[in-house]
């Protein structure tokens, strides 16, 4: 059930992304402290990312096993009775997981390239901006808790956490519901069941 939950939402909040929103676009959800912010990248969660083409084949492929593996040891879990929590935490990290490899192995297949000036369209599978394995994550959970310009920052903020736009911006990562229940699923593991990942 959480795994499915965790999939909707995320594949949801990406298709309405994608379909109304140019590279780039915006809109504030709390103040100035929570935007939905529409950027796309080819790698790893919180827009980390491999170089190239065989770079992004080889993560994609990476993820594949990883999800399998995943699997297998949830299955595991689930078998052997194991805690509620530590299988919950598992189904957030496979989840996750599988919501961004849904990402890489099929959106180039079927939506258009997302441009800074136009917004993509669904089209006939096989049609669209990549290959197999090549498509772009969608990111668009933004956090911008604390942005101070330079300009304006106390003299002890030392100049190299200023970014090239002159902002110190926390946090500026911009992310997925996938990559939140990933993170979320690993902290719970680490924080409560350490000792439950011994089987």
């Amino acid at each position: 059930m959480v795994i499915l939950l965790v999939l909707l939402l995320d594949q949801a909040l990406k298709f309405y992304i994608k379909l109304t929103f140019p590279i780039g676009g915006n809109i504030p959800v709390f103040d100035h402290w929570f935007y939905l912010y529409f950027t796309e990248n080819n790698g790893m969660a919180f827009g980390m990312q491999f170089a190239g083409s065989w770079g992004k084949l080889a993560l994609s492929v990476f993820r594949i096993f990883a999800i399998t593996g995943i699997g297998f040891l949830l299955y595991y879990l689930i078998r052997r009775n194991s805690s509620t929590g530590i299988i919950i935490s598992m189904s957030l990290i496979f989840a996750g997981a599988f919501g961004n490899i849904i990402d890489s192995a099929f959106y180039g297949l079927i939506f258009s390239q997302s441009t800074f000036h136009s917004v993509a369209t669904l089209v006939p599978f096989g049609h669209g901006y990549a290959g197999f394995l090549h498509g772009k994550v969608v990111d668009m959970l933004y956090f911008p808790l604390i942005n101070i310009a330079q300009s304006d920052a106390p003299s002890w903020i030392p100049g190299f956490l200023f970014g090239p736009d002159g902002h110190l911006v926390f946090f500026r990562p911009i992310f997925d519901i996938a990559d939140a229940s990933i993170t979320i699923g690993v902290f719970w593991l680490l924080l409560f069941h350490r000792k439950d990942l011994r089987i």
